[in-house]
């Protein structure tokens, strides 16, 4: 294969590190925002869903698994948006981008500093 830069071929497992980080910080954003707006005493299942794949992403532990749930959760966002006849909009391009980087560390794996590398 042909490459412009092929000394960048050897970083190949950078770029599912950085998504994987991305992904980890905004759903941990995501989940502080819930908690600081409802605490625990509304419902605290989305708040801690969301952290626990925040913290699993960013420490790349179970991350196929956690990017399945984020494809899930992200899925619904953007189902709930579809039905409020707000698609293609602003928010809803935010989660279709989100939905691919999932839908990518699911297929690619965790990357570089990984607890769950292949052995």
């Amino acid at each position: 294969m042909f490459s412009i830069f092929p000394y960048l071929l050897s970083l190949e497992n950078l770029s599912p590190l950085l998504l994987r980080l991305t992904l980890g910080i905004v759903f941990g954003y995501w989940a502080y925002i819930l908690f600081k707006k409802n605490g625990f005493a509304k419902n605290p299942a989305p708040t801690v869903l969301e952290g626990v794949i925040a913290l699993l992403l960013i420490l790349g532990f179970w991350t196929q698994i956690a990017a399945l749930v984020a494809c899930v959760v992200l899925g619904i966002r953007i189902y709930s948006k579809i039905k409020q006849k707000s698609f293609l909009t602003d928010g809803v391009n935010y989660y279709f981008i989100l939905f691919i980087i999932s839908l990518s560390l699911l297929i690619t794996g965790p990357g570089f500093l990984a607890i769950d590398l292949p052995l």
